[in-house]
């Protein structure tokens, strides 16, 4: 397979309103509906859970993800919602 890079703002854009899961440098994950981004892809997150080890940790309903966190972030669709989870203590 050949490597094609896609621009990130448009792919952001697109994923705008949807379910996604962003993955930070420190090995946390927020799964959440992406609100915003802005021209430094910094995110806003609505609804959100903050996941460690596979674990849900917790409900956040708004966090703001500033991007040089963000190790990667991909779409969520198809996966479990968050009221299919439960927080683990």
């Amino acid at each position: 397979a050949t490597f094609k890079p896609v621009n990130p703002i448009p792919f952001l854009s697109e994923l705008t309103g949807s379910l996604v899961v962003v993955k930070l440098k420190w090995g946390m994950e927020y799964k959440g509906t992406l609100k915003s981004v802005d021209q430094h892809m910094n995110m806003q997150l609505t609804n959100a859970e903050e996941v460690i080890d596979d674990k849900s940790v917790c409900k956040v309903p708004q966090i703001l993800i500033r991007c040089n966190n963000v190790l990667y972030i991909r779409g969520a669709e198809g996966e479990a919602s968050n009221d299919d989870m439960s927080v683990q203590e």
